[in-house]
């Protein structure tokens, strides 16, 4: 696939932020900017951005919930509303929450997405811990 068609997925600054040995900023191309953009909105708090109050994903508000099906299905619930509503180069296919059976504080927040302008298919898995750990 050429640079030209691949353009609206965008070029930035890597995050997180990194200087290259040459002291300049790293930047993350296409696909992986998509992908740390991802991250990017799930682990920021609502209301954290002063001049964006209403972006991130809210999920950082069950951090102190059970790890019950509810609260996993709240977790879903924010995650699929918040790329749906900051990230239009992807379209989210399915948004899923699994806990550990060893660690009870750890939900993993696997995200399948397309991306719209070439169809590529992309996946990532977020770890939320949702209790302190003992």
């Amino acid at each position: 696939m050429s640079d030209d068609t691949r353009e609206f997925l965008g070029i930035g600054w890597k995050f997180p932020l990194q200087v290259t040995a040459g002291g300049g900023i790293a930047r993350s191309r296409y696909e992986q900017r998509i992908e740390e953009s991802i991250y990017l909105i799930l682990s920021t708090a609502k209301g954290e951005r002063v001049m964006l109050d209403d972006f991130g994903c809210g999920i950082q508000d069950l951090v102190f919930a059970p790890n019950n099906a509810v609260t996993r299905a709240r977790v879903v619930q924010n995650v699929r509303k918040a790329l749906t509503t900051y990230e239009p180069r992807i379209d989210v296919l399915d948004v899923s929450a699994d806990s550990q059976p060893n660690q009870d504080n750890l939900l993993l927040i696997r995200v399948s997405y397309r991306i719209r302008s070439n169809n590529a298919i992309g996946n990532m898995v977020y770890p939320f811990y949702i209790q302190e750990a003992a």
